[in-house]
């Protein structure tokens, strides 16, 4: 089994995507813990000056009300590269990437208002109460077949490959209208896309295979439109062009599945190697609804942060931050203020709902985070009523930490249960 520091060790020298130096994605204490450095930064106050690699500067939010009011800011752009200062350090071929018109329409989480605006208004009509509702016995049944499926081949098995990946992927699916069977064109290549080791030419040739691939689907839903979101997004605003239908759809897609997918499992790998709170959630599963905010605030997958620019100067917490400058809000030690979160290193199932960020905050929160609450919902509560007994089939320090990727989780999760 290869471990995540190997996977870390073998990282090529022009990554794509890491900025920030390894430790502050490395899980020394334990795969539940904060990274040290993070843990150091935040005892010394909420706003710190960092240099990320190559000695780019910095400034790095730890604070969970001066990370939501930055987030909120107006003056802090969501579309890095509107920086010359950040494309000037990008390589060549990286830079005629992110430049390209074509590549970029649709990629709303990269916009500011008002581009960002109109997308925003056209997927929050697509994400309505009706269609949430309409999924949940959808959601029910698909988990219900994927635990059918592990029950009938009988334990040991990869909880990741088994139930924590194909459940949101083929929830996303079906709302996008994507085949699964198309599944392994978008699972592989949207995982190779996320991992801080792929490099610039990589990078270029996923995006555009993932384009290709989005690409005829588009076309289908134009000729013939179905119940999805991608034919309402056609009907919708039909001066929307492929280009921006395929941006759309592919960030969809991929955070559709990737986040859901890690929650899931890595939310078992915490709730098995935290007997009382497991005990308390098999005893009561009332108490699932909460026990889910408490693991999205726990957990906090997404491990790096938000990366905003600032337009203007900007002063918080009594730092002044110049224009033209990296700002990342760090959602792991946001969600672990202490000023905020009682005991917040502690994972408690019946901590009453508080405002953690792991959704984000401001114009760019989740747009599939209601869909996301469902399936995890959903997922924890058959998986503790049907697998009695659900535990690791390997010692803890053998499971293979996603610290190698920018959504946080585990790679594998073997299982047991009483079969």
């Amino acid at each position: 089994m290869t471990t995540a520091s190997q996977r870390q060790d073998a990282a090529p020298t022009n990554q794509a995507l890491l900025r920030l130096p390894p430790e502050f994605t490395a899980r020394e204490q334990g795969p539940f813990a904060l990274p040290e450095v993070l843990v150091r930064l935040a005892g010394q106050g909420p706003v710190h000056q960092v240099a990320m690699r190559g000695d780019d500067p910095l400034w790095l939010v730890t604070g969970h009300e001066e990370g939501r009011a930055l987030l909120t800011d107006p003056r802090l752009s969501s579309d890095r590269f509107r920086s010359p200062r950040l494309l000037a350090r990008l390589p060549e071929p990286m830079r005629a990437q992110v430049l390209d018109p074509r590549a970029r329409a649709g990629g709303f989480i990269t916009m500011d208002p008002p581009h960002h605006t109109r997308y925003r208004k056209l997927l929050t009509g697509q994400f309505t109460v009706r269609r949430m509702r309409q999924l949940v016995p959808r959601v029910e049944q698909i988990v219900t077949e994927h635990i059918d499926a592990m029950i009938a081949a009988g334990p040991p098995a990869d909880l990741v490959r088994a139930f924590a990946l194909p459940v949101p992927s083929l929830v996303i699916c079906e709302l996008l209208g994507v085949d699964y069977a198309d599944r392994g064109e978008f699972q592989e290549r949207s995982a190779r896309l996320l991992s801080l080791t792929t490099t610039v030419e990589e990078f270029g040739r996923l995006r555009d295979e993932l384009r290709a691939f989005m690409g005829g689907l588009v076309r289908r839903k134009r000729a013939e439109p179905t119940d999805d979101l991608l034919s309402g997004l056609v009907q919708a605003d039909p001066t929307l062009t492929d280009d921006e239908l395929i941006g759309i759809a592919n960030l969809l897609l991929i955070a559709g599945h990737e986040t859901t997918a890690n929650m899931l499992a890595l939310g078992t790998f915490a709730l098995l190697q935290r007997p009382e709170e497991l005990a308390r959630l098999r005893a009561d599963p009332t108490l699932v609804d909460g026990a889910v905010e408490e693991l999205l605030r726990h957990l906090s997958i997404i491990h790096l942060g938000l990366f905003r620019v600032t337009t203007e100067e900007v002063e918080v917490a009594g730092h002044v931050i110049p224009a033209d400058s990296s700002v990342m809000i760090s959602v792991p030690a946001a969600n672990h203020d202490p000023r905020v979160f009682d005991r917040p290193d502690t994972l408690d199932v019946t901590r009453p709902r508080g405002p953690h960020m792991s959704f984000g905050h401001g114009v760019h929160q989740c747009l599939g985070q209601q869909l996301a609450r469902v399936e995890m919902t959903v997922g924890f509560t058959e998986l503790l009523r049907r697998l009695p007994g659900l535990r690791l089939a390997v010692e803890p320090g053998e499971v293979p930490l996603r610290t190698d990727m920018l959504i946080y989780g585990v790679h594998e999760l073997p299982v047991a249960w009483d079969a």
